[in-house]
């Protein structure tokens, strides 16, 4: 007889033990054994039981598990077990992290990391299949319109895989702070109906009481031309900002206008040219609220940066030319200041549109969910690239599918992209100086576990399960990219840990730069405007009631301040880039790559932090203190 002790954890959440009866089952190279229902995982974290095999089993495969419902069925997340007895070299670990429902058998391979190549006596084969083809069944792609990249199936949260839902202390916090932002909005909101913005300073009312020290820096000082050049470098939105390599076709300067255009060619000689320009909007219908036209442009901003790093708007154009229509009205710094205050106000909630619906929507949450599913789908737990990656119909529409079209591989990757911009050298970029250290510490965690695995560019190309993932992403849920560059194949380790690393930061760095400075810079209503409700001016004949008029209405301004509020909070309930507590490796190189990793990570945030007390604006949205292990919100 042998002797198997066994432990079996629980996960920390108050609902994640289970009254019902589990089945287990011990999976060795010389046969199986069925324990029985030896185990009601109830409340106790951590369960040890011990039994005794007549069979020799040898090496432990796999084990087991079903759980059994009885007269009511309550799911239990299980985190791990752990086995030690003969054959087991010490103590095998066999990974779960997961929800187990129904009476489905759960096979866990031990947490050793394979590829294909791995099994050549194909052990794990029948069981790689099967996880494959029964995780397919349940993380199906949807469909929601033409020209947008893929979704999961589903249309609320609970359509969503268990697995795939926010944890139960997390789903407490959102819907608890949801419910008391709606309830707060629903009786101030109400009376905002019957008061009207008379005055700039009558978005103070809905400035939020718990607002941020930056918050309350821009309410200040929004009107400054340094403060609006700097949000296109560190706002909430870096990601449109590029150096000029020419004059914009669509800039039509008047002969009235020649000695701007001398300033712009000798800024554009001497490298210091910058443009944001805004045609994504051109021709987007506005929508229409409690009745009311809202209206949209599609500004074009001209820059120059200074040698003290401030860079600063030298002219504004807010609509493209049109064929026999006058050229467009040019805003200038030098214009009456409420003219040039309502130029710059316009471009602010352009950009609004623009980093909600472009970087923080697509190439933040819908992008991740791509990565996520195809994941999910091509990729068994065995394999090494799962345990790395998983450790981490109006004008909307129009807009999402005009930059779904304009989506390309190097534009995620921050080294290609800040040079295509031009922002490589740029030290007053601290988005990006930030962004290239996170990618490094990313790319030098994901090339010492690429080595582990895959000793020869040959291994990558012949692991068809690694093959399979990546034509998911490209093929199938981004809807056929790789004519904007995104590989259908890897062929190299190097490409498959480039590809890797952009995975991980889209997911992680990517996101936390475009969703936390939410509360900082929109918080002040006239800084971020969700709407507007004029048209773009056509002349310089500009008063503040223009401008006012112009803004959101009171309502709208404290819906808009209410869900920034909700949604741009720091999340109480948050796991750190590389912080994880689940053990997904069983072996310990892996494990000693992601120690390293978590020391980098350290270092890296406190050299920011560092800086950051020597700034008059610090930078914090890339601290990976600060960046969440995976989207959430």
């Amino acid at each position: 007889m042998s002797k198997y002790r066994i432990r079996v954890a629980t996960g920390d959440s108050l609902l994640a033990g289970s009254s019902n009866l589990v089945q287990l089952w011990l999976v060795g190279e010389h046969g199986e054994k069925d324990l029985g229902k030896i185990l009601r995982p109830i409340r106790i974290r951590e369960v040890q039981l011990e039994v005794e095999v007549s069979l020799y089993l040898g090496r432990l495969l796999l084990v087991k598990l079903r759980k059994h419902k009885g007269l009511v069925g309550f799911d239990w997340f299980c985190k791990w077990i752990a086995v030690q007895g003969p054959g087991t070299q010490g103590e095998a670990f066999f990974p779960c992290y997961r929800w187990v429902q129904g009476n489905e058998i759960i096979c866990l391979p031990e947490g050793t990391a394979r590829t294909v190549r791995d099994d050549p006596q194909n052990q794990f084969k029948k069981h790689r299949e099967q996880e494959l083809e029964e995780r397919r069944k349940v993380y199906r792609w949807g469909f929601w319109k033409e020209g947008l990249i893929l979704p999961i199936v589903g249309n609320t949260q609970w359509d969503l895989p268990r697995n795939e839902r926010f944890r139960e202390d997390k789903d407490l916090d959102f819907s608890l702070s949801l419910a008391k932002v709606l309830k707060d909005l629903a009786l101030k909101g109400t009376l905002d109906l019957t008061n009207s913005v008379r005055r700039l300073e009558d978005f103070n009312k809905v400035f939020p009481r718990g607002k941020t020290p930056l918050a309350e820096r821009v309410r200040n000082s929004w009107k400054d031309d340094a403060l609006f050049g700097y949000q296109f470098l560190n706002g909430a939105n870096p990601m449109l900002l590029r150096r000029s390599t020419s004059l914009p076709s669509r800039l039509v300067l008047p002969p009235e206008m020649e000695d701007l255009k001398t300033q712009l060619e000798k800024e554009l000689q001497t490298g210091s040219l910058f443009e944001a320009d805004f045609s994504l909007l051109d021709g987007v219908k506005p929508n229409v609220i409690i009745f009311k036209q809202q209206y949209v442009a599609a500004p074009l901003v001209m820059l120059k940066l200074q040698p003290d790093g401030r860079l600063l708007p030298m002219v504004i154009q807010l609509q493209p030319p049109r064929n026999g229509c006058p050229p467009p009205v040019l805003f200038l710094p030098s214009d009456p200041p409420m003219a040039w205050l309502l130029a710059k106000i316009w471009v602010r909630s352009s950009d609004f549109q623009l980093h909600q619906l472009q970087s923080h929507l697509l190439r933040g949450h819908l992008i991740a969910e791509v990565i996520s599913v195809a994941t999910t789908r091509s990729l068994p737990s065995l394999h090494p690239i799962y345990k790395v990656v998983s450790t981490g119909s109006g004008g909307h529409v129009d807009i999402l599918q005009r930059a779904t079209a304009g989506l390309t591989y190097r534009s995620f990757c921050p080294p290609d992209d800040l040079a295509d911009r031009g922002l490589l050298d740029v030290k007053s970029s601290l988005y990006g100086q930030d962004a290239l250290r996170l990618w490094g510490v990313i790319s030098r965690y994901v090339e010492k576990m690429v080595s582990l695995f895959y000793k020869s560019d040959g291994a990558v190309k012949d692991d068809p399960e690694l093959q399979a993932w990546c034509r998911e992403i490209t093929e199938t849920g981004l809807q056929g990219a790789q004519d904007r560059g995104f590989p259908i194949s890897l062929e190299s380790r190097a490409q498959l840990c480039h590809f890797i690393t952009m995975c991980i930061f889209t997911c992680t760095g990517q996101h936390a730069s475009t969703h936390q400075g939410q509360l900082d810079w929109y918080s002040w209503i006239p800084n971020g405007p969700c709407t507007m409700q004029k048209p773009p001016p056509i002349s310089k004949d500009v008063t503040e009631k223009d401008i006012v008029d112009s803004l959101p209405s009171l309502h709208q301004a404290r819906t808009q301040k209410t869900f920034i509020k909700f949604l741009g909070r720091r999340q109480p309930v948050m796991v750190a880039l590389g912080q994880h507590k689940e053990s997904y490796f069983s072996d310990p190189g892996p494990q000693a790559v992601l120690k390293q990793f978590q020391e980098e990570l350290a270092a890296l945030d406190k050299e920011i932090e560092v800086r950051n007390a020597g700034l008059d604006l610090p930078y914090e949205y890339l601290r990976p203190s600060m960046v969440e292990n995976s989207v959430t919100i």
